[in-house]
């Protein structure tokens, strides 16, 4: 049975028992972290800890729309490459998230 996981990692396939959770929090008009690293198969949540709604939306990959105050969002992290988010209701808040693997 330990052959698996190890079949799978020479596939590059992501596995849940591999992947990792980030937390994105929305908060003073920002994201913070305003850059995060992550690998392919992660899991990013984005939280919404400031007092009006916001969005994560990277064009063309993903889109919470909206993120409503005291709520979350999360995305899992698709094939390498990086992604400039911004809140489409407040273009001045921006952040990127990099899938390094």
């Amino acid at each position: 049975m330990r052959a698996l996981p190890l079949a799978i990692a020479l596939l590059g396939l992501p596995t849940a028992a591999f992947c990792a959770n980030h937390v994105v929090t929305i908060d003073g008009m920002s994201y913070q972290p305003a850059v995060l690293t992550v690998k392919r198969g992660d899991r990013i949540t984005w939280q919404n800890k400031d007092v009006v709604p916001h969005t994560a939306t990277s064009a063309g990959h993903f889109d919470s729309k909206q993120i409503a105050r005291g709520a979350q969002w999360s995305w899992t992290a698709g094939p390498k490459g990086r992604h400039d988010v911004v809140c489409t209701f407040h273009p001045g808040m921006k952040a990127t998230v990099v899938v390094a693997e």
